[in-house]
Protein backbone atom coordinates (compact mmCIF):
# COMPACT_ATOMS: atom_id res chain seq x y z
CA UNK A 1 0.00 0.00 0.00
CA UNK A 2 1.38 3.99 -0.86
CA UNK A 3 2.55 5.70 1.74
CA UNK A 4 1.19 9.11 2.43
CA UNK A 5 3.01 12.50 1.39
CA UNK A 6 5.94 13.08 3.10
CA UNK A 7 5.52 15.83 5.54
CA UNK A 8 7.95 18.38 4.69
CA UNK A 9 8.74 21.93 6.63
CA UNK A 10 10.76 24.24 5.53
CA UNK A 11 13.68 25.23 7.98
CA UNK A 12 16.41 27.04 6.34
CA UNK A 13 18.80 28.04 3.64
CA UNK A 14 22.40 28.16 3.35
CA UNK A 15 25.37 28.90 1.46
CA UNK A 16 27.57 26.58 2.95
CA UNK A 17 27.61 23.13 5.00
CA UNK A 18 28.55 24.97 8.30
CA UNK A 19 25.16 27.00 8.06
CA UNK A 20 23.17 24.21 8.36
CA UNK A 21 21.07 22.58 10.93
CA UNK A 22 22.21 19.32 12.42
CA UNK A 23 20.63 16.37 11.31
CA UNK A 24 20.40 12.40 12.00
CA UNK A 25 19.66 11.60 8.65
CA UNK A 26 19.63 13.59 5.55
CA UNK A 27 18.93 13.20 1.34
CA UNK A 28 19.76 15.24 -1.02
CA UNK A 29 18.61 16.40 -4.76
CA UNK A 30 20.75 17.72 -7.27
CA UNK A 31 20.11 18.22 -11.01
CA UNK A 32 20.59 20.59 -13.77
CA UNK A 33 18.54 23.39 -13.46
CA UNK A 34 15.32 22.68 -15.65
CA UNK A 35 14.69 19.25 -14.85
CA UNK A 36 12.17 19.89 -12.17
CA UNK A 37 13.67 19.33 -8.73
CA UNK A 38 11.72 21.58 -7.49
CA UNK A 39 8.05 20.19 -8.96
CA UNK A 40 9.57 16.65 -7.94
CA UNK A 41 9.74 18.19 -4.11
CA UNK A 42 6.43 19.91 -4.32
CA UNK A 43 4.79 16.18 -5.42
CA UNK A 44 6.79 14.28 -2.74
CA UNK A 45 5.18 16.55 0.04
CA UNK A 46 1.83 16.98 -2.03
CA UNK A 47 2.30 21.06 -1.77
CA UNK A 48 2.04 23.37 -4.47
CA UNK A 49 4.38 25.71 -3.33
CA UNK A 50 6.83 24.40 -0.51
CA UNK A 51 9.79 24.09 -3.23
CA UNK A 52 9.86 27.27 -5.33
CA UNK A 53 9.11 26.50 -9.03
CA UNK A 54 9.92 28.79 -11.95
CA UNK A 55 9.63 29.03 -15.89
CA UNK A 56 13.67 30.47 -15.61
CA UNK A 57 16.39 27.52 -14.72
CA UNK A 58 18.42 28.13 -11.95
CA UNK A 59 15.78 29.34 -9.41
CA UNK A 60 17.22 27.61 -6.45
CA UNK A 61 20.31 29.43 -5.76
CA UNK A 62 21.05 28.34 -2.35
CA UNK A 63 21.36 25.02 -0.47
CA UNK A 64 17.40 24.55 0.76
CA UNK A 65 16.65 22.53 3.44
CA UNK A 66 13.27 20.85 4.61
CA UNK A 67 12.34 18.34 8.10
CA UNK A 68 10.84 15.44 7.24
CA UNK A 69 8.43 15.56 10.37
CA UNK A 70 7.78 11.42 11.43
CA UNK A 71 10.62 10.35 8.88
CA UNK A 72 11.68 7.49 11.35
CA UNK A 73 11.15 6.11 15.02
CA UNK A 74 13.42 9.53 16.16
CA UNK A 75 11.80 11.64 13.44
CA UNK A 76 13.79 14.99 12.36
CA UNK A 77 15.39 13.52 9.37
CA UNK A 78 15.71 16.42 6.60
CA UNK A 79 16.03 16.74 2.80
CA UNK A 80 17.80 19.10 0.96
CA UNK A 81 17.29 20.78 -2.55
CA UNK A 82 20.75 21.67 -3.82
CA UNK A 83 20.94 24.37 -6.51
CA UNK A 84 20.60 23.43 -10.35
CA UNK A 85 24.27 23.15 -12.73
CA UNK A 86 24.12 23.97 -16.12
CA UNK A 87 23.20 27.25 -18.13
CA UNK A 88 20.96 28.87 -15.57
CA UNK A 89 20.96 32.37 -16.10
CA UNK A 90 22.13 34.07 -12.69
CA UNK A 91 24.78 35.96 -12.15
CA UNK A 92 28.29 35.33 -12.71
CA UNK A 93 29.32 35.40 -9.19
CA UNK A 94 26.81 33.54 -8.02
CA UNK A 95 27.11 30.77 -10.59
CA UNK A 96 30.73 30.74 -9.61
CA UNK A 97 30.33 29.95 -6.08
CA UNK A 98 28.10 26.97 -6.78
CA UNK A 99 31.07 24.21 -7.35
CA UNK A 100 32.45 25.20 -3.97
CA UNK A 101 28.93 25.46 -2.21
CA UNK A 102 27.93 21.80 -3.85
CA UNK A 103 31.06 20.53 -3.45
CA UNK A 104 31.51 21.48 0.26
CA UNK A 105 28.20 20.09 0.57
CA UNK A 106 28.32 16.36 -0.63
CA UNK A 107 31.74 16.19 0.58
CA UNK A 108 31.35 17.79 4.08
CA UNK A 109 28.06 17.04 5.44
CA UNK A 110 27.50 14.35 8.75
CA UNK A 111 24.02 12.66 8.43
CA UNK A 112 24.01 12.91 4.44
CA UNK A 113 22.61 9.02 3.60
CA UNK A 114 22.18 8.96 -0.49
CA UNK A 115 22.23 11.83 -3.37
CA UNK A 116 19.31 11.62 -5.20
CA UNK A 117 20.27 12.70 -8.86
CA UNK A 118 18.14 14.08 -11.06
CA UNK A 119 18.66 13.46 -14.81
CA UNK A 120 16.11 15.02 -17.75
CA UNK A 121 14.52 11.61 -19.26
CA UNK A 122 13.57 13.07 -22.04
CA UNK A 123 16.88 14.05 -23.00
CA UNK A 124 18.97 11.84 -21.02
CA UNK A 125 22.22 12.62 -19.60
CA UNK A 126 24.42 15.38 -20.55
CA UNK A 127 28.07 15.72 -20.08
CA UNK A 128 27.35 17.76 -16.97
CA UNK A 129 24.90 15.11 -15.65
CA UNK A 130 28.00 12.33 -16.51
CA UNK A 131 30.40 15.18 -15.05
CA UNK A 132 28.48 14.78 -11.30
CA UNK A 133 27.89 10.97 -11.59
CA UNK A 134 31.62 10.42 -12.06
CA UNK A 135 32.13 13.29 -9.42
CA UNK A 136 30.22 11.53 -6.77
CA UNK A 137 31.63 7.99 -8.40
CA UNK A 138 35.47 8.83 -7.52
CA UNK A 139 34.02 10.69 -3.75
CA UNK A 140 32.20 7.34 -2.98
CA UNK A 141 29.09 9.45 -2.04
CA UNK A 142 26.32 6.99 -2.40
CA UNK A 143 23.30 8.05 -4.99
CA UNK A 144 20.45 7.02 -7.03
CA UNK A 145 19.63 8.58 -10.56
CA UNK A 146 15.91 9.63 -10.81
CA UNK A 147 14.93 10.07 -14.41
CA UNK A 148 12.43 12.83 -14.50
CA UNK A 149 9.69 13.97 -16.65
CA UNK A 150 8.62 10.13 -18.12
CA UNK A 151 5.06 11.68 -19.19
CA UNK A 152 7.02 13.63 -21.63
CA UNK A 153 8.45 10.26 -23.34
CA UNK A 154 6.09 8.88 -25.93
CA UNK A 155 4.98 5.53 -24.53
CA UNK A 156 6.10 3.93 -27.91
CA UNK A 157 9.67 5.55 -27.05
CA UNK A 158 9.96 4.81 -23.39
CA UNK A 159 11.53 1.27 -23.79
CA UNK A 160 14.24 2.18 -25.97
CA UNK A 161 14.45 5.71 -23.86
CA UNK A 162 15.37 4.05 -20.20
CA UNK A 163 17.46 1.66 -22.00
CA UNK A 164 19.88 4.62 -23.68
CA UNK A 165 19.63 6.46 -20.56
CA UNK A 166 20.58 3.88 -18.41
CA UNK A 167 23.36 3.12 -20.75
CA UNK A 168 24.12 7.06 -20.97
CA UNK A 169 24.55 6.82 -16.81
CA UNK A 170 26.52 3.47 -17.02
CA UNK A 171 23.91 1.39 -15.42
CA UNK A 172 21.13 -1.16 -15.39
CA UNK A 173 18.02 -0.30 -16.82
CA UNK A 174 16.53 -1.74 -13.04
CA UNK A 175 18.70 0.60 -11.33
CA UNK A 176 17.27 3.91 -12.42
CA UNK A 177 13.81 5.52 -10.63
CA UNK A 178 11.76 6.95 -13.35
CA UNK A 179 9.12 9.66 -12.58
CA UNK A 180 6.74 12.28 -13.50
CA UNK A 181 5.85 14.98 -11.36
CA UNK A 182 3.08 16.24 -13.46
CA UNK A 183 0.89 12.47 -13.95
CA UNK A 184 2.24 11.08 -10.48
CA UNK A 185 4.32 8.41 -12.03
CA UNK A 186 6.00 6.43 -9.47
CA UNK A 187 6.29 9.33 -6.76
CA UNK A 188 5.26 6.84 -4.13
CA UNK A 189 8.05 4.81 -4.98
CA UNK A 190 10.95 7.49 -4.68
CA UNK A 191 9.04 8.32 -1.42
CA UNK A 192 9.44 5.35 0.15
CA UNK A 193 13.26 5.05 -0.76
CA UNK A 194 13.07 8.51 0.75
CA UNK A 195 11.74 7.38 3.91
CA UNK A 196 14.11 4.28 3.55
CA UNK A 197 17.23 6.61 3.90
CA UNK A 198 15.86 8.46 7.24
CA UNK A 199 14.23 5.92 9.26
Amino acid sequence: MPGPPLKLRFVSSATRTHQLPDTPAEVAFVGRSNVGKSSLINALANQKQLARVSNTPGRTQLINVFEVVGSGAGGGGTLVDLPGYGYAKVPGHVRKDWGPMIEGYLLEREGLETVFVLVDGLIGPTPLDVQMLDWLADNEVPHTIVATKMDKVKSSKRRTRKKELAEGCRLEVGDIVWVSSAKDVNIDQLRDLVRSHLS
